[in-house]
């Protein structure tokens, strides 16, 4: 996190320094290189050589990282199989995917002078349309023109006329839930946390005994440093495995209500 002039200032997308034209448009747009297509870049490369550096068949006694990268994997496993059931572990590289990327986004977001990619509620929705999407065409796979009674509940007739329109609208919402859901987290806590580093740097520079209680200010940065830590691992997993509950939807419709 980027301890900047105003909490928010932190958030800014904007092109990387000598990189002010835009590298092509669409549609008549300018599309730039940014610090958040940079950090984006970032992760998925230091989640891929995590993830095949530190793992090596052949070795007897497995190191940290290669416990570590061996306990995500069980982790990411188990919760598809108990959310989902055997069917569901052939999604297990998307499912994986997202809860990498995602952790990891979080994680490199904590560092001073990064980017939270996913503090950027465009990042998030594109990852849940794309969850939303494997959802429909999973559920058109299996089931077919079937796939639609996912919307009609067990309930007498003359309820469903109300029934089915939410159930609808509640689908369509997903999207939205899901991405608001992880985005405001990390923006909420990464603004906090700039707002505290605002009150530290304040009260230093006011000198005497205003230097003195910056440490409440200090102590504080420091326990919801850790309290981001650990929403930075739970957002993960939130966001993983409703991936799974919505899978399971698609997968065992006969299930869902």
């Amino acid at each position: 996190m980027a301890m900047t002039l105003t909490p928010m200032e932190q958030f800014e997308v904007k092109p990387l320094a000598g990189m002010d034209h835009p590298l092509f448009q669409i549609a008549g747009h300018p599309i730039y290189f940014t610090n958040q297509s940079l950090l984006m870049v970032v992760v998925v490369i230091v989640a891929s050589l995590f993830l095949t550096l530190t793992v090596k068949p052949g070795r007897l006694v497995p190191t940290r990282g290669q416990s570590m990268a061996e306990a995500s994997y069980e982790f990411v496993a188990n919760m598809i199989h108990s959310a989902t059931g055997e069917d569901g572990l052939k999604f297990f590289p998307f499912v994986f995917s997202l809860f990498i990327f995602v952790l990891f986004s979080n994680f490199l977001g904590m560092i001073p002078g990064s980017f939270t990619v996913t503090s950027q509620i465009a990042v998030t929705f594109a990852l849940a349309c794309l969850v939303v999407l494997m959802v429909i065409v999973v559920g058109f796979m299996k089931h077919g023109i079937g796939f639609l009674k996912l919307f009609v509940p067990h309930a007498p007739w003359y309820l469903l006329i109300l029934l089915i329109p939410i159930e609808v609208i509640s689908f369509l919402t997903r999207p939205i839930s899901l991405s608001v859901r992880l985005f405001a987290n990390m923006l909420a806590g990464h603004t906090m946390l700039a707002v505290f580093a605002g009150f530290v740097v304040a009260l230093g520079a006011a000198g005497g005994i205003f230097t003195g209680l910056a440490i409440a200010p200090m102590l504080l940065i420091v326990a919801i440093m850790l309290l981001e830590l650990l929403v930075a691992f739970l957002q993960a997993y939130v966001f993983a495995i409703l991936t799974c509950i919505y899978l399971n939807e698609a997968l065992h419709l006969h299930d869902h209500h």
